[in-house]
């Protein structure tokens, strides 16, 4: 099976429970690898994989526009959307929030979920 990943994207989201979380965006750093076909790399057609740009694009306008309580929540938003959207069999996630605490520079999630029936690769980056 073949990956996609997408390291290091930061995107402004509504995210915490917080007075201040909820009356501004904050950064947050997403770090994803998900699965495509591998017929993409045979048939060297983009119509055959997941369009990574429109992933990128998609996740920005949707953290854009919706808060979330939980970080948590906000992963697991974000896997549905690479499952109903672009059609990915698995999906590996991190989400971190960025210098939310002195002293720290990251606090987040790892969430990793395959489609029912499709388990999750042994290994993936």
């Amino acid at each position: 099976m073949d990956f996609i990943f997408i390291e290091e994207l930061r995107v402004q989201a509504w995210v915490g429970i917080y007075p201040r979380e909820k009356a501004a965006p904050q950064p947050v750093e997403l770090n994803l690898t998900f699965g495509v076909p591998d017929s993409a790399a045979e048939n060297d057609d983009i119509a055959g994989t997941i369009n990574y740009a429109d992933v990128i694009e998609r996740i920005r306008k949707e953290l854009a526009e919706r808060h979330f309580n939980l970080i948590e929540t906000l992963g697991e938003f974000v896997v549905k959307l690479l499952f109903d959207e672009f059609g990915a069999p698995w999906v590996k996630i991190r989400i971190a929030k960025i210098g939310v605490k002195k002293g720290v520079r990251r606090v987040g999630v790892y969430i990793q979920r395959g489609r029912e029936g499709i388990p999750l690769p042994a290994t993936a980056i």
